[in-house]
């Protein structure tokens, strides 16, 4: 039998507190050995409740004296590619929270990184784990629903939950965008096998000021066969519930998340083929963040096969020309 994995968290905030420590905790092959956080008294009451044994509030020195095999990054987002590349300069394989970096030109940093020293850099995208998704996906790449033309996707949240570096620009890259958008745009291009985007238009809506973020996004993707990506995120809309959807249109049917139901058109009429073994009891954050966490460490162990993720230059890059879209408000042709 394999020794666990030694595995160290940077960044115990929301999402770590929620999903990665329960989670890496329980998870068989993993042995959770460190913590890392600018927050001492915080970092170490989490390493009291989940018995970790060690607790640093430098990264650096974590890096140097942890013996890790992996590390676990979620920290504020401008952090992201200074800690991967850190990470991996220490020879230390990473699974880092999106965005991977903020621009491209990061990504491509890290990309090269992990190359020059060997090792396997991961994003969090954990909607692509979601047992639902991975439904969709089975029909999508079986032809069963026929070619993909179209994802029409949004959230709205009542009120603005965001605070601190997240209304920065410069550190959090946007706001609604950034904080609910992207990863449904990573999601859309993955579903349709990451067609090549062509042209995009965008509107926000923002306070005064460059490094103000935004408060909404809608966002219009085409690409160069011919499918279409619809993004509408708000979250600061005045309502008495929140939303959030995820619609797939293909030429033989279609599906939506949140209800999940999956319609074919079977002798020319739409039939409900919903698998439903792929509802689950735990939530969709749970089972995809446990999916997730699982398949890095396989592949870390060379269990399951490792593409580095160069798609997320794609991704960076269609968001970048979201923004400046939206900024200069004009169509941006990629």
């Amino acid at each position: 039998m394999k020794p666990a994995l030694r595995i160290g968290v940077i960044g115990v905030g929301a999402i770590a507190q929620v999903a990665l420590l329960p989670m890496l905790e329980r998870l068989r092959g993993a042995q959770l050995v460190a913590l890392c956080d600018n927050d001492g008294p915080k970092a170490r009451a989490l390493a009291e409740r989940f018995g970790v044994p060690d607790v640093f509030t430098d990264i650096d020195e974590m890096l140097e004296v942890g013996e890790l095999d992996m590390v676990v990054i979620s920290t504020p987002s401008h952090l992201h590619e200074p800690h991967v590349l850190s990470a991996l300069a220490a020879g230390i394989h990473v699974l880092c929270e999106r965005p991977l970096a903020l621009s491209a030109r990061g990504v491509e940093r890290i990309l090269a990184a992990a190359a020059r020293g060997d090792r396997k850099v991961a994003v969090a995208n954990n909607h692509r784990f979601r047992s639902d998704v991975q439904a969709v996906a089975a029909f999508l790449r079986g032809g069963e629903l026929g070619k993909l033309t179209g994802v029409r996707t949004g959230s709205y949240q009542s009120k603005r939950a965001a605070e601190g570096w997240r209304l920065r620009r410069a550190e959090s890259g946007g706001g609604a965008f950034m904080e609910q958008g992207f990863a449904m745009l990573d999601l859309a291009l993955w579903l349709a096998d990451f067609p090549d985007p062509v042209r995009v238009s965008a509107h926000m809506e923002r306070g005064r000021g460059a490094s103000t973020v935004e408060d909404s996004m809608l966002a219009f993707v085409e690409c160069e066969q011919g499918q279409t990506i619809v993004i509408d995120v708000n979250w600061s809309v005045t309502s008495q519930e929140d939303r959030w959807w995820f619609d797939v249109l293909a030429t033989r049917g279609s599906a939506q998340l949140a209800p999940f139901r999956v319609v074919k058109a079977l002798n020319a009429t739409p039939a409900d083929v919903t698998p439903r073994g792929a509802a689950v009891r735990e939530s969709a954050v749970a089972q995809s963040y446990r999916a997730e966490l699982a398949h890095f460490l396989a592949v870390v162990r060379e269990e399951a096969s490792y593409e580095p993720p160069s798609d997320q230059v794609v991704v960076h890059r269609v968001a970048e020309a979201i923004y400046k879209s939206a900024d200069e408000e004009k169509e941006i042709r990629l």
